[in-house]
């Protein structure tokens, strides 16, 4: 199988993809839309792509890609996070005055780099923020990324578990064109779904009944901007309850009564144990 995800060796997610398709081939994309692309293309079997950080959050543009396209979830898998400050050989927390990373990433540890008076600048991806940071061999420019980036691009860890939040998570979504057998479970207890609803008034308040009066429990409710149409929304939900059921059914029968469009995304089992990095 050949398994895409965003970023370079040693970004979080490819310690993700690696753990879920353990010897697998695995694709770097240089963006989440483009690892996206190659399973809807058929050029990957299954993109690994995160979808929610405990402390920092939605990842919006990965949930854009759910509502703009048609890829299947086949299974959500958190990955316990440490982020580490990085520099070059012989460099020293001291010496730090700008922090190379992805946005997600810097928001994760701006208390650390508050503290110690660090400026920030983005990059698309943590791994490649460390290989940067290499590459540049300068002692006052230093990375935030996993600690297997600094294997294999010859960094020092100048401090490790810098991010705010100790139990900070974040959630890997797996994306198909047809649910994956090694992913797939049979009893299945948590689904994603998209909608959105006719301009009605009590359409949405309506249409989130249905969800409690067929006794799921609805975990996560988010609404997001539809990009190219003014002031108009969609809302990402993830359900407690099995979709393949005749709840389930009547579910989606029902919320197309006060709906635009109502997708099931996926199912995934809730309590997946978490990932933790080697």
């Amino acid at each position: 199988m050949k398994i895409a995800y965003s970023g370079i060796e040693g970004s979080f997610a490819s310690i993700a993809a690696e753990k879920i398709f353990s010897g697998e081939e695995m694709v770097t994309c240089k963006s989440f839309s483009e690892a996206y692309e190659k399973v809807k293309d058929g050029i990957c079997d299954a993109a690994v792509l995160p979808i929610e950080n405990s402390y920092a959050g939605e990842v919006g543009q990965v949930t854009d890609l759910m509502y703009e396209g048609d890829l299947k979830v086949s299974g959500v898998y958190p990955l316990r996070v440490s982020q580490n400050l990085l520099g070059i050989t012989g460099s020293s927390v001291s010496d730090i005055k700008k922090v190379i990373s992805h946005p997600q990433a810097l928001e994760q540890c701006m208390d650390y780099i508050d503290e110690h008076g660090m400026s920030i600048e983005q990059s698309t991806n943590t791994a490649r923020a460390a290989l940067e940071v290499s590459k540049l061999s300068d002692k006052s420019v230093g990375a935030i990324a996993s600690k297997k980036t600094a294997d294999l691009y010859g960094l020092s860890v100048l401090q490790s578990d810098i991010n705010k939040d100790k139990m900070n998570t974040t959630r890997f979504a797996v994306f198909s064109k047809e649910e994956l057998t090694q992913c797939s479970k049979n009893m299945h207890d948590a689904c994603i779904m998209i909608f959105t609803v006719r301009h009605e008034a009590g359409a949405l308040a309506k249409a989130i009944g249905i969800i409690g009066d067929h006794r799921f429990n609805m975990r996560v409710i988010r609404s997001r901007r539809i990009k190219g149409v003014q002031w108009q929304y969609y809302f990402y939900i993830e359900l407690e309850g099995r979709m393949r059921s005749i709840e389930g059914s009547g579910i989606i029968d029902e919320m197309n009564r006060y709906c635009e469009s109502v997708r099931l995304i996926g199912s995934y089992y809730a309590e997946e144990p978490v990932i933790e990095e080697d």
